[in-house]
């Protein structure tokens, strides 16, 4: 590897890491730069997966603040995207790329109509919860469905992984944008923590750990970068990123595998 494919890597690392502090989807950064420079498709995945973390941990110190008084809650959510992700790491691993990809554009169009649509439901849902002093039944069990999935899905792939949460959440669970981006950046920091482990112990021939650590080092520093920006954009705003992201993600992978 030359300088120069060092230097992308970790620049499109810093995006990355930038990019899924906010919404997501970083992923769709560094995974075609690692394709482009010639790496082999599931190294070029398992590695990226692992570099991601970086970016995960910085991120979430920095909406730390977020997430003062919402832990409770969120710690019951954590064992989903454990369970999702080793599920996902799994199927990974045994499975053709083709099988799962298929699902993704629709995954990703499934989480933008959430976030488009998401702040309508959930006011109907305070309404019902101030109605009937709880919340509705189906709930709690669909947010469950869709942690499960969204985590099996970040464990195979990742990418936009960040906007599925994020339709999730925003639809599905109470808080604010931010606090609910702040959930997010942990819920995919658990889940790509999770299938690192089973990628590490199942398949360490996999592992690049060049291509791991620069795209380790860009995200740890767009973490901080995505943390600062993030926090200050109004909800229309963070809303509308996770839209275009979310379009664009699709447009990526339907038109340009």
């Amino acid at each position: 590897m030359s300088w120069l494919d060092g230097l992308c890597i970790v620049l499109a690392g810093l995006g990355a890491g930038t990019i899924n502090t906010i919404v997501g989807s970083g992923s769709l950064i560094t995974f075609p730069t690692l394709l482009l420079l010639g790496v082999a498709p599931i190294t070029a995945n398992i590695s990226n997966n692992i570099g991601m973390l970086g970016g995960g941990m910085t991120g979430t110190w920095g909406y730390r603040r977020e997430l003062r008084g919402r832990w409770a809650p969120l710690i019951r959510l954590l064992p989903y995207s454990v369970l999702g992700a080793l599920a996902g790491a799994m199927l990974l691993l045994v499975l053709p790329a083709k099988a799962f990809a298929a699902i993704v554009p629709v995954l990703i169009g499934f989480g933008l109509l959430m976030v488009i649509f998401g702040p309508r439901v959930n006011r109907w849902a305070a309404a019902r919860h101030h109605e009937s002093g709880a919340a509705p039944s189906w709930q709690a069990g669909a947010l469950i469905v869709g942690l499960l999935l969204a985590a099996a899905y970040g464990g195979y792939f990742g990418a936009a992984q960040g906007v599925i949460l994020m339709g999730l959440l925003s639809t599905l669970a109470q808080g604010s944008l931010q606090e609910l981006n702040a959930w997010k950046n942990v819920l995919a920091t658990v889940a790509n923590g999770t299938a690192a482990a089973v990628f590490l112990v199942a398949a360490p021939e996999h592992v690049d750990w060049l291509i791991a650590s620069l795209i380790g080092l860009g995200t740890f520093l767009g973490g901080f970068v995505g943390a600062g920006v993030g926090r200050r954009l109004p909800a229309s705003v963070l809303r509308t990123i996770i839209i275009v992201i979310g379009v664009l993600g699709i447009v990526k992978i339907v038109f340009f595998p």
